[in-house]
């Protein structure tokens, strides 16, 4: 039998329970949607770490108190007090240091800002001119921390538009204004233009002030919570991490670097980290959509063990009138390839439009792989296939006298 009368066959005899028909296709809807959606969301959620990431500087390291976890130097946990300030002064002035560009000590924490009647508890970073450069920092309205707010020690403080937004609402230019940072007035000579991104973390939700200011007025400590250091180049990061590393383990009077009481991370380790915890979760969630494919696999085979059930005694006349076994084995297997097709692009066009309509609602990025989408379409026909093959092979087999006999 030709392939179109298989096909045409095929429509007809589903035609003839549709709701049957279309309960069968649902499973495979809400699977293959599923999986579109999670991997697409996984996929924005992915660009949009990177754009991140890439809009601080992809030749950025960040020296931090602590162990190393990455980089050519490894160390064992130290204390969260073992960077200074003199420790980012040796970085910028050393010879060893052929390959970092700008060097930004910095000191951060959380603390209560107020400007009127409204409050936040913000993330308040204390540093130094080459912030800017280094973490690629512009101003929008206003100016940046100077060499002499350092020197003098100024309550001066750059918001981030976040938090500007927060303190003195929408639609202002909160510069020239005050702030109370923790009962200590500071003036507002600056707001950065927007980055993009939420969370404590983000540099839009900031406030910045002089180094000296925050160290020795505000939280009273003489040490760093980072340095932040721009590398030459992307090709020299390793050899960065490693002079930076031994310089460091020099200073503390360390040999061994498995016991560094400090860590040094690029840009890319955050990169990668951030990647593979989301590839996990897309992962895991993409295989809670696939048990999905498998129940609407199985539905699809118990309905067409169903229908050859009910249509036992048409085989039967069919066998008795010459038709071989592959031709019943094509007939069933058409059908279900049938049901899985429809369902795999009814669920293509929907996980599509469904991801489309949160990436409008949620602001993220809106990406649809073409692998993901071959890949659905690919399992759909699979599943026509593996779940067609056992109720097509069980209607070849019937004995045609039998089955005549069949009521």
């Amino acid at each position: 039998m030709k392939l179109s009368k298989l096909i045409k066959s095929g429509f007809k005899n589903l035609g003839v329970n549709k709701l049957r028909t279309g309960l069968a296709i649902l499973g495979i809807v809400i699977g293959i949607g599923s999986v579109i959606a999670l991997v697409s969301m996984g996929e924005a959620s992915k660009l949009a770490v990177q754009s991140q990431i890439q809009s601080i500087g992809s030749n950025l390291l960040t020296v931090s108190p602590g162990s190393q976890t990455s980089g050519a130097v490894r160390g064992a946990p130290g204390g969260a007090t073992t960077l200074t300030n003199e420790d980012a002064e040796v970085i910028k002035i050393s010879a060893q240091i052929t390959t970092i560009k700008n060097v930004s000590p910095e000191y951060s924490g959380r603390i209560q800002v107020i400007a009127g009647r409204n409050n936040s508890n913000s993330q308040v970073v204390g540093v130094e001119p080459a912030y800017a450069d280094v973490r690629k920092i512009t101003v929008s309205y206003g100016g940046f921390i100077t060499s002499q707010h350092v020197f003098r020690m100024s309550k001066v403080a750059v918001l981030g538009p976040s938090i500007a937004e927060d303190l003195f609402g929408e639609n202002t230019n909160p510069v020239g204004q005050t702030i109370k940072i923790n009962g200590n007035d500071f003036l507002v000579i600056g707001i950065t233009k927007a980055k993009g991104g939420s969370g404590p973390t983000s540099q839009d939700d900031q406030i910045y002030i002089p180094l000296s200011t925050a160290q020795k007025q505000l939280f009273g400590v003489k040490h760093l919570t980072s340095i932040a250091l721009e590398a030459t180049s992307e090709n020299v990061m390793t050899k960065a991490q490693n002079e930076v590393g031994y310089l460091l383990l020099a200073r503390h009077k360390l040999s061994d670097p498995a016991e560094a009481d400090f860590r040094i991370t690029s840009q890319e380790d955050l990169l990668d980290t951030i990647t593979s915890v989301t590839g996990t979760f897309t992962t895991l969630l993409s295989g809670v959509a696939a048990i999905s494919l498998l129940v609407g696999g199985i539905g699809i085979m118990n309905i067409m063990l169903m229908s050859v059930t009910e249509r036992t005694r048409e085989i039967g006349l069919r066998k008795a009138l010459g038709a071989k076994k592959k031709t019943i084995i094509q007939q069933f297997l058409v059908e279900s390839i049938i049901l899985t097709f429809i369902g795999g692009v009814i669920g293509i066009i929907l996980g599509i439009s469904g991801f489309y309509v949160y990436s409008q609602v949620s602001g993220s990025v809106f990406v649809v792989t073409v692998q993901s989408v071959i890949l659905a379409f690919g399992v759909s026909v699979g599943i026509g296939i593996l779940f067609g093959w056992y109720p097509a092979r069980q209607a070849a087999n019937l004995q045609p006298i039998e089955a005549l006999k069949y009521e």
